[in-house]
């Protein structure tokens, strides 16, 4: 079967991006996976199918490297947005997209950025889902030799988020595998590790669910600026530092959404034989 595909990134963050309006598509997980390896396939973090919606503009489909569907993804919704204006598929440039978590309202900016509304946190133990008797500000998590203190909240996927003193020498490659398949979490879980620079910046490097470390993670870095401003680290807006560069989160405290702006980017496009 011959696939229609775009390669895009968002600071790094990579993603095969499918049309599934303009043509029929249906994607096993081994499909998944073939796409998303670097040397078999096209390569990427995400892959992303646009889907049409009966109760927004598009729907809005999320694929982890390992085959896996997912709820959210930050950055790619940044790229969906892009996709789609660029693509002909709408001519707005603030549209309404349907995800497994509800509804995203992500806008294109006049100097090529996007915003992203990615809705309101959530921090109750049950909505993220993370195993506790009560909600709590941080949690104490017991790995296989050490315990870290975490934040644990749904970006409309769920993270756990620890203060490091240093971003690049934190234990991601260790602690990041121990964390994500951790049995309290039990959908599984991204991993953050936020050093903190001052009152409106951090770094942070996020291990992903189900795709590894990446050079940045948009639902990660709203949930880290999230994180620092419900533990009074840092104030709003907060320049989150990723590997792969920077955004902007804004948040004006509980019940309000999350808004995160930065820079979506079209690699290449190409047809794929999917086996």
């Amino acid at each position: 079967m011959k696939l229609k595909f775009t390669k895009m990134h968002g600071l790094g963050n990579d993603f095969v991006v499918i049309d599934g309006v303009s043509q029929s598509v249906s994607l096993t997980p081994e499909q998944v996976r073939f796409l998303a390896d670097r040397h078999f396939g096209v390569g990427c973090d995400q892959l992303l199918l646009v889907e049409t919606s009966a109760v927004a503009d598009f729907r809005y489909r999320i694929f982890n490297a390992d085959g896996g569907e997912v709820e959210q993804c930050g950055n790619g919704a940044r790229c969906f947005v892009r996709f789609v204006h660029d693509q002909g598929l709408t001519a707005k440039s603030e549209i309404r997209v349907e995800t497994l978590k509800g509804i995203i309202q992500p806008r294109l900016e006049a100097d090529g950025q996007v915003t992203v509304d990615m809705g309101p946190p959530r921090f109750e133990p049950a909505d993220v889902p993370f195993v506790a008797e009560r909600r709590a500000l941080t949690y104490e998590l017991d790995l296989v030799e050490e315990s870290v203190e975490v934040s644990a909240l749904s970006m409309g996927n769920p993270h756990a988020v620890q203060v490091v003193a240093d971003a690049e020498t934190a234990p991601v490659e260790r602690q990041g595998p121990l964390i994500e398949r951790h049995p309290r979490f039990p959908n599984r879980v991204n991993a953050g590790f936020m050093q903190v620079l001052g009152r409106h910046a951090v770094k942070l490097r996020v291990y992903e669910r189900g795709a590894g470390e990446t050079l940045a993670c948009g639902t990660g870095a709203c949930a880290a600026a999230v994180a620092g401003i419900t533990r009074g680290l840092v104030d709003s807006p907060v320049t989150v530092h990723t590997r792969g560069g920077d955004l902007v989160i804004r948040w004006e405290g509980e019940g309000r959404p999350v808004l995160m702006t930065g820079p979506a980017v079209t690699v290449f496009e190409g047809e794929i034989d999917l086996p």
